[in-house]
């Protein structure tokens, strides 16, 4: 199953150091049934996009929660075996059993620079936006307005060093 795991960039850098991601609390985002039940009509692709885009916005709220953390959101898409479906949280959450080697991890989404400051901004007011405060649930639609830029495995080291 194609697992969509928010990261941060010091995540990243954990996962280049060990060869291995550790997903926070082992969870995850998927196309699961109760996704695909949650959407009256969409493809395949289209819900796998709005999977993505669950993980990116937990990738903000890691942000939030990371001292001195670089603002950009990250999606680490891995194809892994062993999920437990978590629709008792939220339609496309998974759990994992434990870390996922680098050879399976499928592609690495990243914020280009230009989204630092939408989603420092996100990250300032995100439990705001979940209570429903407007304002703050704008500053999040800034951020999640950024496309997220696609990097393949290997270019992990490279993208790294380029930071």
């Amino acid at each position: 199953m194609r697992v969509y795991l928010p990261a941060t960039i010091a995540m990243l850098r954990d996962l280049e150091a060990n060869g291995e991601f550790r997903a926070r609390s082992g969870t995850g985002f998927a196309l699961t049934p109760a996704l695909r039940e949650a959407y009256v009509s969409g493809s395949d692709e289209e819900l796998e996009y709005a999977a993505l885009l669950d993980a990116a916005r937990a990738s903000i709220r890691l942000i939030a929660a990371e001292e001195k953390a670089e603002p950009r959101r990250v999606v680490v898409s891995a194809d892994v075996e062993n999920v437990t479906l978590r629709s008792d949280l939220d339609a496309p959450v998974v759990r994992l059993d434990g870390p996922v080697p680098l050879s399976q991890i499928a592609a690495i989404h990243v914020d280009a620079p230009e989204a630092t400051e939408a989603v420092a901004a996100a990250a300032d007011v995100i439990d705001a936006a979940d209570l429903g405060d407007e304002d703050a649930e704008f500053a999040l639609g800034d951020a999640e307005d950024h496309e997220l830029a696609w990097y393949a495995p290997q270019e992990l080291p490279f993208f790294l060093e380029l930071l």
